[in-house]
């Protein structure tokens, strides 16, 4: 079976909140009301199979000027391992590129799939001071993560945080 990527439509919500709920129930992802899914569906792209069944998501957050996160990245157990994953994120890199960003942020479990996809674990990644003073402003979980802030710790014990420069 083949299968491909769209942007995400608001009727995908309740498919992506499915397909994310069991990696929420596993703390793999974290759980977000269905408003949150409304209000960033721009962000979305959809893979469905030829008969059009959501099989896997994904999402690109503009975090910043050149900075992005890839966030809710999910595919169906019976997808896992042909090719859906990546399709999906080289269609958010690609979007990125389109929006003129240059990097890349994830926090994630999945290091080994991130690193194929050539990102690394972050060390100190250098932020602009009044940069800073803006994004720490921001009441996305997101941005508090990629600043690494002490409020958001319990929920990324066991997560990397990982960049690529695009």
């Amino acid at each position: 079976m083949s299968f491909s990527v769209r942007a995400a439509r608001t009727s995908d919500v309740p498919f992506i909140q499915a397909l994310v709920e069991p990696l929420v129930q596993r703390r793999i992802l974290l759980g977000k009301d269905s408003v949150v899914f409304y209000e960033s569906i721009q962000e979305f792209r959809i893979a469905e199979d030829e008969v059009g069944r959501v099989i896997g998501c994904g999402a690109l957050h503009v975090i910043w000027q050149d900075l992005a996160e890839v966030r809710t990245l999910a595919v169906t157990d019976d997808w896992l391992h042909r090719g859906v994953g990546h399709a999906l994120m080289e269609q958010l890199e690609a979007d990125a590129r389109d929006l003129g960003l240059s990097r890349l942020f994830c926090l994630t479990f999945e290091v080994p799939f991130f690193t194929r996809h050539g990102f690394e674990p972050m060390t100190e990644e250098p932020i602009d001071p009044a940069v800073y003073l803006e994004l720490v402003r921001s009441p996305d979980e997101g941005v508090a993560e990629f600043l690494d802030l002490a409020r958001v710790k319990p929920n990324t014990l066991g997560n990397t945080r990982m960049i690529k420069h695009i």
